[in-house]
C-alpha cells in the first residue's frame, strides 16, 4: 500500500472510547496489516500521521497500532486537563487491553520515547500486563539531561508566555517554529502542513502549552526512565537524525556510550523527523529491528 494522506489516515482508523484517570476519551487509533504486533509512539507536536510514509513497509509483516496520544491528532483534546506522559502511557495500556494485545513491539519517536521507556520501567516493576518484545528509538529525550528544547519549546511551558503563544499561534507561526528541527536540505513543507492540521483539528493548538509539560515529567522521571532503559536487557535499536538540534548527535553520542551493543543507525544528512525525511532507510532499519 501507498503512504496515507492524513485525510486517508483518518479515514482508515477509529476513534475508540477508554477510561483514563476515571473518565471517558475517544482516542484515535489506526490497526494495519498482519503479523506480531508493532505500536508506534508518535512526538509532539503531531500525531501518529507521523508513521504514514514506513507504515507501507511495517504493515507488510507486522499489525500496526498507531494511536494518537491524549490532546493529539484525532484524539479528544480536553481544554481544562493537566495532561502527563504517565496519563499517556496508561493509555498505551488501555488501547492494547482494548485490542486485545498480549506482546508487541515498541517503536517511538520523540514525546513516544518517554512514554516507552514508562511503559519499560512498568515491566521491570512487573506491573505491565503486556510482553514487550523489543523496542527501536527514533531522535529524543531518552537522556533527558541532553534534551535542547527549541526556544519556542521553552516559551511554551512557561506560564505566562504559553498561554498566550497558544492563542496566537497559526499555521504560519507554527511552520517557522517547527523549520529549525528538519534538515536544512529537506523540503519540510508538505509534512509540516500535516502536522499544522492534525495540531490544529478541533483547535488543538489551544492547548500546546498544557502538553509541553512533558519537559517537567523527564526532568521528574528521568533517572527512572533511563534506569529502564539501560536494564531492560530486550533487543533494542537506535535510528537516528544526526542534524536534530533538540535530540541530535548529542544524543546519539551518549546512546553509544552507554549501550555500545545496541544497533544505532546513524542518519547524517537528517534532523528530527528521520521517518519523515529518510522512510525508506527507516523502514528498513526498523524491519530488521522488529525482526
Amino acid at each position: 500500500m501507498e503512504a496515507m494522506t492524513l485525510e486517508e489516515w483518518w479515514d482508515s482508523g477509529a476513534r475508540r472510547r477508554l477510561a483514563l484517570g476515571g473518565t471517558e476519551r475517544e482516542i484515535f487509533v489506526l490497526q494495519a496489516g498482519a503479523g506480531p504486533a508493532a505500536t508506534l509512539l508518535h512526538g509532539f507536536p503531531s500525531s501518529s500521521h507521523d508513521w504514514a510514509k514506513v507504515a507501507p513497509a511495517l504493515g507488510r509483516g507486522h499489525t500496526i497500532l498507531a494511536p494518537d496520544f491524549l490532546g493529539f491528532g484525532a484524539s479528544d483534546k480536553p481544554r481544562e486537563h493537566t495532561y502527563s506522559l504517565i496519563e499517556q502511557a496508561d493509555l498505551i495500556e488501555a488501547v492494547w487491553a482494548l485490542e486485545g494485545v498480549e506482546a508487541t513491539a515498541i517503536v517511538a519517536h520523540d514525546y513516544g520515547v518517554s512514554i516507552a521507556q514508562e511503559l519499560l520501567a512498568r515491566r521491570a516493576d512487573g506491573t505491565l500486563a503486556v510482553d514487550i518484545t523489543g523496542v527501536a528509538f527514533l531522535n529524543g529525550g531518552v537522556y533527558p539531561d541532553l534534551h535542547r528544547p527549541e526556544p519556542t519549546q521553552l516559551a511554551l511551558l512557561d506560564p505566562e508566555q504559553g498561554p498566550a503563544i497558544s492563542a496566537a499561534v497559526d499555521e504560519t507561526i507554527f511552520a517557522i517554529a517547527l523549520a529549525p528541527t528538519f534538515a536544512p536540505a529537506f523540503d519540510a513543507a508538505a509534512d509540516s502542513a500535516d502536522i499544522w492540521r492534525s495540531t490544529a483539528r478541533e483547535d488543538g493548538q489551544r492547548i500546546m502549552h498544557l502538553l509541553i509539560r512533558y519537559i517537567t515529567d523527564r526532568q521528574e522521571h528521568g533517572d527512572r526512565w533511563v534506569e529502564a532503559l539501560e536494564t531492560s536487557g530486550l533487543p533494542t535499536a537506535f535510528v537516528w537524525g544526526m542534524l536534530d538540534p533538540v535530540s541530535g548527535a548529542h544524543m546519539a553520542a551518549r546512546v553509544r556510550e552507554r549501550l555500545p551493543s545496541a544497533p544505532l543507525l546513524a542518519l547524517e544528512d537528517v534532523g528530527h523527523w528521520p521517518q519523515l525525511e529518510a522512510p525508506e532507510q527507516v523502514a528498513a532499519a526498523l524491519l530488521d529491528a522488529l525482526v
